[in-house]
């Protein structure tokens, strides 16, 4: 029997989110930005709430395509927010919309979502080797960093602990624990 992270459950969507993306570097402006919004969905609650909704996610908000969500409407987030395959959370759902149109803004200056997210870390993971998962921080000082950027350029539900969240989910971060077997794979 494979060991994983010991925050896995035996929900199949936990196991193939840990064992497929969960540390797994990437660079798509897409994925990123529905990594960033899945995180800022999931304050206050469990991982798995989110998972067990992220095709409804996918769903209402075009797949995350930045460009398509950058145009949505007051009407559109309207119709949104009476979708219960989603958290129907006002504010974070109107944050998804907002930081699609700080991406475009970005993007129309130059300047890629992947580029601008993994200056972060010098377009380098950071790997860790905790021996517990008790060891693993849910900040640090560099999301603390990111959060405050992100803030300052106008992103919305970005803080510290949602950035480093969003940082080991897209693999500028690695924090698989020696026990599990993805450990290997640094």
């Amino acid at each position: 029997m494979r060991r994983r992270c010991a925050w896995v459950t035996d929900d199949d969507k936990y196991i193939a989110y840990h064992d497929e993306e969960w540390g797994v570097p990437r660079y798509d402006d897409d994925y990123l930005f529905e990594m960033l919004s899945l995180e800022g969905a999931q304050a206050g609650l469990s991982w798995l709430t989110i998972l067990k909704r992220r095709e409804g996610y996918r769903e209402v908000f075009a797949h995350f395509s930045i460009e398509e969500v950058a145009m949505f409407s007051d009407e559109h987030i309207e119709i949104i927010l009476r979708d219960e395959r989603i958290i129907r959370n006002r504010r974070k759902v109107a944050s998804v919309v907002h930081n699609a149109r700080v991406i475009e803004r970005m993007r129309r200056g130059g300047i890629s979502f992947s580029q601008y997210i993994w200056d972060f870390v010098d377009g380098e993971p950071i790997v860790n080797e905790w021996n517990d998962a008790s060891e693993v921080p849910a900040s640090t000082e560099l999301s603390t960093q990111m959060s405050k950027r992100l803030k300052k350029d106008g992103f919305t539900f970005v803080g510290p602990v949602i950035c480093y969240s969003f940082m080991q989910a897209v693999g500028m971060i690695n924090d698989h624990t020696n026990d599990c077997f993805l450990a290997n794979n640094r």
